[in-house]
């Protein structure tokens, strides 16, 4: 169970990206690190992490998805943007 939000996390990661080379390696002690298996060696690309603070540092790495925002959200941030001027 603890290891499905570790996979969701990279899941969403490789959708952001279009990278399908990441990969959650799991490791004794319920720590977790990213890694890229593009190459034949795989790249750790970050250190040894408990399980939130890998998936607060996976949503964080790569490309954001956008943020969705209607007309009346960017209408509304206009004129927030207008009155402090």
């Amino acid at each position: 169970m603890r290891t499905t939000r570790a996979i969701h996390a990279v899941e969403r990661l490789k959708s952001r990206s279009g990278h399908p080379y990441y990969a959650a390696i799991s490791l004794p002690g319920g720590l977790f690190y990213l890694a890229d298996k593009a190459a034949e060696a795989p790249a750790k690309l970050s250190g040894p992490l408990a399980l939130d603070e890998f998936v607060k540092f996976v949503d964080a790495f790569g490309p954001q998805k956008p943020r969705r925002a209607s007309k009346l959200d960017l209408a509304f941030e206009a004129q927030i943007k207008k009155s402090k001027s």
